[in-house]
């Protein structure tokens, strides 16, 4: 029986050794992709193409008797080293008359990521952060972009405070919020004016599949080209209003954020064995503590300016609050058919979409069962 499986285990070890080659090939191929998109401009993700591909290999994974799941795990695993590959070769510089790129608080970990990019696009760039200061009229007095990459809560006040901009100069924020400091930027420059808020961490490797929100200031002609060259870093673009923009983030960052806050802080208070926990843990569990330790991992000068950046936010975790109370009273009287009434009405708010989170939850729990040791 030792000898049996000993050599089984030999063929084994020799198949992942020749897709170890097979990899190392891929991967050449790539990089040879990679410069061709780089000369001609061309995205580093495009959905349809990842999209047919995927779906042409499960049919033939189904054929050969391979889990169609097993594979499309696998490419997809494949394919985000891939982007990060094509990422190192550069991209195409789609504006390149446009002179220096100043980024004020580049030296911050979203400046630093946009700074890299646009090297990596052949942009001359040059930082400007809070001991520069003294510099920054000569630094902005000939710049073809600016860039705010700075806290939450003093972007309105540095906005206020930069000097004169060339009339042609394009000014932009990356603030997780949209409104004040669009209206402050439209306020002390003539010229075009642009919000964005990248929809993402400063700790991803590339930007193929990450979202990038954009809000129309003023001379939408004028940076459309920058749209565009984010758009060839690999990024998807989704235009909304300032004032939608923040109605909407008060849901997805003010309000998650501080439950993920409040369970944390729970947890500390109780004073959990978080060992024992994560021994004990199904794979959605460990993933949510996950979910929570991150938000601890992080800067928590970032969250606060967040989560206490408008009163709407403080009304609405209110109205959180009010509806925990409601589902509290339910356990209170011990209202079983209350809760799966209250249960059954929110399921039909989700609609089909909790089937589809079902199935794409499915996908992230198999990932993080494979991860554990």
């Amino acid at each position: 029986m030792v000898a049996e499986l000993t050599a089984l285990r030999d063929q084994i070890d020799t198949l992942d050794k020749s897709l170890l080659n097979l990899l190392a090939k891929r991967l050449k191929l790539v990089a040879e992709v990679g410069k061709i998109k780089s000369c001609f401009g061309l995205p580093v993700y495009v959905p349809e193409r990842e999209a047919s591909m995927l779906a042409l290999r499960r049919k033939e994974a189904e054929v050969l008797g391979v889990p169609p799941d097993l594979i499309e795990d696998l490419l997809r695993r494949v394919m985000r080293e891939s982007y990060t590959n094509e990422n190192d070769k550069g991209f195409k510089k789609i504006n390149p008359d446009l002179r220096s790129v100043v980024i004020i608080g580049g030296k911050g970990k979203m400046g630093s990521l946009f700074a890299r990019m646009l090297t990596l696009s052949g942009y001359c760039v040059q930082l400007l952060d809070k001991n520069d200061w003294d510099r920054a009229d000569t630094l902005l007095s000939n710049a073809g972009m600016v860039i705010i990459s700075v806290p939450i809560y003093i972007t309105v006040q540095v906005i206020a405070q930069l000097p004169s901009l060339p009339e042609d100069c394009i000014l932009i924020d990356l603030a997780s919020v949209k409104n004040a400091p669009l209206h402050a930027m439209l306020a002390v420059h003539s010229g075009p004016v642009l919000g964005l808020h990248p929809m993402f961490g400063s700790d991803i490797e590339n930007l193929a599949k990450q979202v990038v929100v954009w809000c129309d200031g003023r001379q939408p002609e004028a940076y459309q080209w920058f749209l565009e060259q984010i758009r060839v870093w690999g990024a998807r673009l989704h235009r909304i209003s300032a004032a939608e923009h923040d109605q909407h983030m008060a849901f997805i960052q003010a309000l998650r954020h501080f439950t993920t806050f409040a369970y944390g802080f729970h947890l500390s208070e109780e004073n959990v064995d978080l060992d024992q926990l994560l021994a004990l843990s199904s794979p959605i569990y460990r993933l949510e503590l996950a979910m929570v330790g991150r938000l601890f991992a992080q800067d928590p000068q970032l969250y606060a300016d967040i989560i206490m950046s408008s009163k709407n936010n403080l009304a609405l975790i209110k109205r959180y609050y009010q509806r925990c109370g409601e589902a509290i009273t339910l356990l209170e009287r011990g209202d079983k058919q209350g809760f799966i009434d209250m249960f059954n009405s929110v399921e039909h708010w989700f609609g089909n979409h909790a089937k589809r989170f079902m199935v794409e939850s499915s996908s992230l729990l198999r990932t993080a069962n494979d991860s554990r040791l």
